[in-house]
């Protein structure tokens, strides 16, 4: 017998070629499959999301809507349990498969047949991704190889937890929601990472048939759906039977919650300031503005038709903004949507304090020092009290606490308004002024100033002559103002305003504070502050017509005190007096300082004191490199003037005159007259 190799058994060699063309073409049909998936032109993944913008503490005070007002949210941090439910009920095996799940499809098929009509989808949730972010079919059979295709191509290029993010972001959760943390937020008014088992299975269902399964309109059908995801997830152990109970017992969210929209004018302002920025952290404290904004409201209300109000509250110890109301409402008849924390307006007799201040540091006066409240002229302007009655010799103190105008007049025109609004400028405001030129009615009010100047000012003022500047940014730089006044000049302002009476029906706080009403009533004005906070409010109307009877002490300062007992229950106390401070009663002040004069009395005898009244110390002049304009009072002439130790005008008579331009920087002005005396000042040349 003679034996022959199996290959040559007859009928072997076709099955051999036979396997070998299958391998081929299996091989062939994959590489055609990778050649396929990889051509594949995937959508953008990288879809518009909701600029966020949040507190200190990283809750949200606001959203903007994308295009066509839809809400879309990053995922931000999600309950692990809530992953977990949402892949074993959706796409058990997520986390194995490349796009499409065979097993999956054979199962909703064989349903399919079995019961006639079809019972549960083979959709994974890549394929589902695929088809949001293409906003595409699902029913024809183009639209479901498309989304195969697509599901492969986003397996091959993007990690699994990408893929699961898209679907967090893209999500329908009914009406203009997609997105998982935009649906949490809407129905439970929760980020999704402290979901309860019935609130994450009613997120897992509504993606399934949004609208028709919306809790606000169609509560029962919503409930049977979040029913049967909690079932199954009992079914699979993700749940014990008593969690299954007690999740089947809760109540479900039957309305839709407004996303939040706190400090609406300072999160606009922010998001223009930073256009390309996705999320925005802000110094503000989004509790105490949520308690705040209606109080400025209800304020507004009380006080009259087409009030509006606006309300800053800051810690001059660190300079950070926590609360910016910038109107009575956001929208309405009361011309809600302008930003009254930014608009120019008269600050009344709120600069009062500053031009003491400033007084005190100059050595005019001290608070026990005499002066006259009489009738005065100062060239064609007499200025009055505001009720009108003259009260002869009185206090500085007293001038102050009870707001007089013709102290505080006569104090500016011995400091001069030029060095009153260089100090404004110091602290950080930004005043305005019609003319150009200050005047002496800019310690009552003749100037323009915003909410958020004065509460700079003010925070200097409680910080000791020297504070932070404000800042609403989380990010921004920390940065002093200038000194404005000397720490025992503030303090001395500081506790004469704390010795001001609360108003009517307002507890006790150990606020230092101070009001204001601007001319014709279209201003009240209440600032005040204790050891670390200040709160500046405003009321009138935003058009600036009048409001007759509106006075700061009568509507703004109660305010005032009600958002501090909202602030804390008790005031941190102010700070104490330095060292240096002169405490001492009226007979114990030096002979000087007993009754006030101008200088000009004082020295009419002694022509030995030049004093180098323009430009005032430490102010800054925009001259565009052209000379600067010297004034001098008292002395003897001829006068000399030195810049920088440099002398650049001899032999000049006139006590207003031009010198040559020092240059750019900071500069030393010293002026000598024929005696020899001389007086100093230091200014910078922008």
């Amino acid at each position: 017998m003679i034996l022959r190799p199996p290959y040559r058994r007859k009928g072997f060699a076709p099955v051999l070629l036979a396997l070998a063309s299958a391998l081929y073409l299996t091989a062939f049909a994959r590489d055609q499959l990778d050649a396929w998936v990889d051509a594949t032109v995937l959508p953008p993944v990288l879809a518009e999301t909701s600029v966020e913008v949040r507190d200190r503490d990283g809750a949200l005070l606001r959203a903007f809507p994308i295009e066509d007002g839809i809400w879309r949210m990053r995922p931000g941090p999600v309950d692990p349990a809530f992953i977990e439910m949402l892949v074993r009920y959706e796409d058990k095996r997520f986390w194995s498969h490349s796009g499409v799940d065979p097993l999956a499809f054979l199962r909703a098929a064989g349903q399919a047949l079995w019961n006639g009509r079809t019972v549960s989808g083979g959709s994974t949730l890549t394929m589902q991704v695929a088809r949001l972010i293409e906003d595409g079919s699902t029913g024809r059979w183009s639209g479901k190889i498309r989304q195969v295709r697509v599901s492969f191509a986003l397996e091959r290029r993007l990690s699994k937890q990408q893929i699961l993010d898209l679907y967090l972001t893209h999500a329908p959760y009914g009406g203009n929601l997609e997105g998982l943390r935009a649906g949490s937020r809407a129905w439970f008014e929760k980020d999704p990472a402290r979901l309860t088992p019935a609130q994450a299975a009613l997120l897992i269902a509504l993606p399934q048939s949004p609208e028709v399964r919306r809790p606000d309109r169609a509560p029962l059908t919503a409930r049977d759906a979040r029913d049967r995801v909690l079932k199954r997830m009992q079914s699979y152990g993700v749940l014990t039977e008593s969690e299954t109970h007690s999740a089947l017992n809760e109540d479900i969210s039957d309305q839709m919650r407004p996303f939040p929209r706190l400090a609406p004018h300072l999160t606009d302002r922010a998001r223009r300031e930073n256009p390309e920025a996705e999320a925005l952290d802000l110094t503000l404290d989004a509790g105490l503005q949520e308690r705040l904004e209606p109080l400025v409201a209800q304020a507004a209300a009380r006080a009259g038709p087409r009030i509006s109000g606006a309300l800053i509250v800051a810690d001059h110890r660190s300079g950070e903004i926590l609360v910016s109301v910038g109107s009575a409402g956001y929208v309405g008849a009361r011309q809600g949507f302008v930003d009254m924390t930014q608009a120019l307006r008269s600050p009344g007799s709120t600069l009062k304090p500053l031009v003491y201040g400033l007084a005190f540091d100059q050595g005019l006066a001290h608070p026990e020092t005499l002066i006259s409240d009489s009738p005065v002229m100062f060239g064609r302007y007499a200025p009055r009290n505001f009720d009108g009655i003259f009260r002869g010799d009185v206090r500085v103190r007293d001038a102050l606490q009870m707001s007089l105008n013709i102290p505080v007049v006569r104090l500016t025109d011995e400091l001069g308004p030029a060095r009153v609004m260089a100090a404004l400028k110091q602290a950080g405001a930004h005043p305005k002024l019609k003319g150009g030129t200050p005047g002496l009615a800019i310690s009552l009010g003749g100037v323009g100033l915003s909410l958020r100047d004065l509460v700079q000012l003010y925070a200097t003022l409680a910080a000791g002559g020297q504070g932070p500047w404000l800042r609403h940014e989380a990010l921004a730089d920390r940065a002093k103002s200038p000194r404005v006044l000397s720490d025992d000049a503030a303090w001395q302002v500081s506790d004469i305003l704390v010795g001001l009476a609360p108003p009517p029906g307002a507890a006790a706080f150990g606020l230092a504070y101070k009001t204001g009403t601007s001319y014709g009533h279209r201003d009240a004005w209440a600032i005040g502050f204790d050891g670390q906070h200040v709160i500046g409010v405003w009321l009138g109307r935003a058009d600036g017509t009048p409001v007759p009877g509106a006075f700061g002490g009568e509507l703004a300062a109660p305010l005032l005190f009600e958002a501090f007992g909202h602030l804390k229950p008790t005031a941190t106390p102010l700070r104490p007096p330095p060292p240096s401070t002169l405490i001492v009663g009226a007979a114990e002040l030096p002979q000087p300082l007993q009754r006030f004069r101008p200088r000009g009395a004082a020295f009419d005898d002694d022509p030995s004191a030049p004093d180098l009244i323009f430009p005032p110390n430490n102010s800054v002049l925009e001259t565009d490199g052209g000379p600067v304009t010297v004034k001098v009072r008292g002395g003897v002439e001829p006068f000399s003037l030195l810049a920088d130790g440099v002398p650049v005008l001899t032999g000049q008579r006139h006590r207003e005159f031009d010198i040559p331009n020092p240059g750019r920087g900071y500069s030393a002005l010293v002026v000598v007259d024929a005696h020899g005396a001389s007086d100093r000042v230091s200014v910078r040349i922008d």
